[in-house]
């Protein structure tokens, strides 16, 4: 069943609170919501410059960290996904560690890998992907050496 926009509307509410109680807490609160593991995306406004953060699932492949660029499972890709785009140079924050790190869409080898693990950590990504006709692209975030 599709996401209805009350649905929509109640989850980015939740999804702001969240992402204020992490960046409150310094990371103390919100990295851990149950068995989710959440990290906090700092990208660069690509028409405002601001930063900007999201707070989103993610998967921990080696040294890299793989995010979903889902929205919902809507029409358009995420804010924070066209940001990456204009600008790769990002910070991650994983609890209270933060770090600047370098984003890219995964390859199609890399998504066929890796989409079955974030289906398994959040179940919901089959449906998005289901009500959308763009592919919902995978994102891997690669800390870059200071």
């Amino acid at each position: 069943m599709p996401m209805t926009p009350f649905d929509r509307a109640i989850g980015l509410r939740l999804l702001g609170l969240h992402e204020k109680a992490y960046e409150l807490s310094g990371g103390l609160w919100g990295h851990r919501l149950g068995s989710l593991r959440m990290l906090l995306l700092r990208t660069t406004g690509r028409r405002t410059g601001r930063r900007r953060s999201s707070a989103l699932l993610y998967h921990r492949d080696g040294d890299a960290y793989v995010v979903v660029g889902s929205k919902g499972g809507s029409e358009s890709p995420p804010a924070w996904l066209l940001n990456i785009q204009a600008d790769p140079e990002v910070e991650v924050q994983v609890g209270t560690r933060r770090f600047a790190a370098r984003a890219r869409v995964a390859t199609a080898a890399q998504r066929r890998r890796l989409w079955p693990v974030m289906t398994r950590i959040w179940p919901d990504y089959e449906r998005y992907q289901s009500q959308t006709s763009r592919q919902i692209p995978l994102v891997i975030l690669r800390p870059v050496d200071p």
